[in-house]
């Protein structure tokens, strides 16, 4: 593995690299590094420049999507290049022993609220915003909007059933279920979208993301990669 040498230098090659931007899946990767303790170096993707299609980021990430990092110190201390946000946290998870639970039951619980939101908070947020606020001129009906604000509303009444009870999406510790969803759910200002898909009924939703925000790593991780 290659580090990209020409649009992002890295400075110190023997740390984990970032490449990414602050959407709601590059933050979880910001996010995840400064909980994880690890050494890392972050370099920005401007996505809006198409700078996901150079080369040198293909080679890292294939499907030219951000965030993706390089850790030179992977599995059998070969470097090891790895893309899609579900995948970044659970490498980083398993290599730092944080944000996975020790205790078995749990540690299945949050994987599976992270492809929870992998396949469904992700994907329908996403489609939500895209159609509500930078495709509103672009359609003729509404069917699309409809459909995806539906769903988002739908997926925010399962995080809010979820949180009752609980401080985080898994037990009372923040894991990388939380740290793949509340960026989407914070997305949601991003696409002026909250009225839409009734925001309000959702309150146990709005104060996990408070406390998710709260911790200073997470600030931190939110600032890594801004646009």
């Amino acid at each position: 593995m290659v580090l990209p040498t020409k649009r992002w230098v890295a400075q110190h090659p023997d740390r984990i690299q970032l490449y990414s931007v602050a959407t709601p899946n590059g933050k979880k990767a910001g996010v995840m590094l400064e909980e994880s303790g690890l050494p890392y170096e972050a370099h920005t993707v401007h996505i809006g420049k198409g700078d996901q299609h150079d080369p040198e980021f293909l080679a890292i990430s294939p499907n030219g999507k951000i965030p993706a990092i390089v850790d030179p110190a992977g599995p059998g201390g070969e470097p090891l290049a790895i893309f899609e946000s579900g995948a970044i946290l659970l490498y980083l998870a398993e290599k730092s022993g944080k944000l996975l639970p020790e205790d078995p039951r749990l540690r299945e619980e949050a994987r599976m609220w992270l492809f929870f939101q992998v396949g469904g908070v992700g994907p329908f947020f996403g489609q939500f915003g895209h159609f509500h606020k930078f495709a509103r001129d672009k359609t003729s009906d509404d069917y699309a909007l409809t459909r995806y604000a539906t769903e988002t509303t739908r997926l925010l009444g399962v995080l809010e059933a979820r949180l009752e009870g609980r401080s985080f999406l898994v037990g009372d510790e923040l894991t990388v279920a939380d740290v793949a969803t509340f960026p989407w759910v914070q997305a949601l200002d991003v696409y002026e979208g909250k009225e839409r898909v009734e925001y309000d009924r959702f309150p146990r939703v709005e104060a996990w993301v408070q406390r998710c925000t709260a911790r200073p790593a997470v600030q931190r991780g939110l600032a890594v990669t801004p646009f």
